[in-house]
């Protein structure tokens, strides 16, 4: 049975969890269930990952001795996926095992072709990660209030549902259900294509001189934030969920081609409207995000002018808070070759025209 934290409150995973695979990921599930009190046990292909996981408090190394798991998890790149929740449901016959990996329909399909028996089995997937992988990255709220997909089928039993909803919960995500079919597409609209675009996008400053890149704002910022992440992992997950982002692909395409035939000939009959009609059909799209950095109509951009010196956005905030002003969003941004910032703070728009007087009134500038 599972400890009790520090607050007195029970976890709701009873149970040993063994965790194979000690990266971002492993890792983290790793910090979240050990802050809640439970015994989780480490393994990794690469014995100086599990090691390193060990020393930042994700786990402990299993041993001969540990009783069989109540749960496993998998959190290891999604070439080898289906070879280890296979290799997992035969060492641990009586544990509930289930896999974080970003794809779901191609491991399943797998395991389903060899004759695997898939009753203890749960795909899930939490909808969580950073630009950058490994176990010194991890975070224990790194799933909180983020989607965690479930995926099961008619022969998965309740109990071993319930158990990794539990997880989902105790680590402070929000569970749900998809089919595997279901999960891919949607990550690969919302997930593997961004990946894809923002990447090429990216690629493209490689022949900028210096001085076009040091013009760069905070827009090429937003747009290339995830080109950093690891091309090794992602040439997995994208040849995993080809189909899906290929048809993904194959609209931004067609969009793009609309988009260069009306920029060729801007003074064409309706050329401009088509222009228009793209760009208006993107406002419409990121307006169904959700969350704060969706829905943009739902807020109201404050843009403040701060001194580039210690600080100062603590002040500002500090500020905020005593004028009654909630900030749903910040964003911050540093003007090159100059001694300032500009932070973007989202209000509701009912305060902000009264945000705007209070902090001229203070001396703060606003744009």
């Amino acid at each position: 049975m599972a400890e009790t934290k520090a607050n007195g409150l029970a976890s709701r995973v009873s149970g040993q969890v063994h965790i194979i695979g000690a990266g971002l990921l492993g890792a983290s599930i790793g910090l979240g269930l050990r802050e809640s009190g439970n015994d989780v046990t480490l393994e990794d292909a690469s014995p100086t990952t599990a090691l390193l996981a060990v020393d930042y408090g994700a786990g402990r190394l299993r041993t001969e001795d540990d009783p069989e798991p109540a749960l496993v998890i998998v959190a290891t790149p999604p070439d080898v996926i289906a070879d280890v929740i296979e290799r997992a449901l035969l060492s641990y016959p009586n544990a509930v095992v289930t896999d974080v990996a970003s794809v779901k329909l191609a491991p399943f399909e797998t395991l389903q072709a060899r004759g695997i028996d898939l009753k203890n089995y749960v795909g899930s997937h939490p909808m969580a990660g950073r630009e950058r992988g490994g176990a010194i990255m991890a975070r224990a709220d790194l799933f909180a209030a983020r989607p965690w997909v479930i995926c099961r089928d008619e022969e998965t039993p309740g109990a071993a549902l319930s158990l990794i909803e539990s997880v989902a919960l105790q680590l402070g995500a929000t569970p749900l259900e998809m089919t595997p079919q279901q999960h891919d597409a949607a990550v690969g609209l919302v997930s593997h294509l961004p990946q894809t675009v923002s990447s090429l996008l990216a690629a493209r400053l490689l022949d900028a001189s210096d001085q076009q890149v040091g013009l760069a704002g905070q827009g090429l910022r937003d747009t290339t934030r995830i080109a950093s992440s690891d091309p090794e992992l992602w040439v997995q997950i994208l040849s995993a969920n080809r189909e899906p982002v290929i048809a993904g692909l194959e609209a931004f395409q067609a969009d793009l081609e609309r988009l260069l035939v009306a920029l060729r000939d801007p003074t064409q009959q309706g050329a401009r409207r088509q222009i228009a009609d793209l760009l208006a059909a993107g406002n419409r799209g990121v307006a169904r995000i959700p969350g704060k950095h969706g829905g943009s109509e739902r807020f109201t951009t404050l843009t403040v002018l701060i001194d580039d010196r210690p600080g100062q956005l603590a002040a500002l905030l500090t500020l905020l808070g005593e004028l009654g002003i909630n900030m749903e969003d910040l964003r911050l941004e540093h003007s090159p070759g100059a001694q300032i910032g500009f932070a973007e703070i989202a209000v509701l728009p009912e305060v902000a025209e009264r945000a705007v007087s209070d902090l001229r009134e203070r001396g703060w500038r606003t744009l």
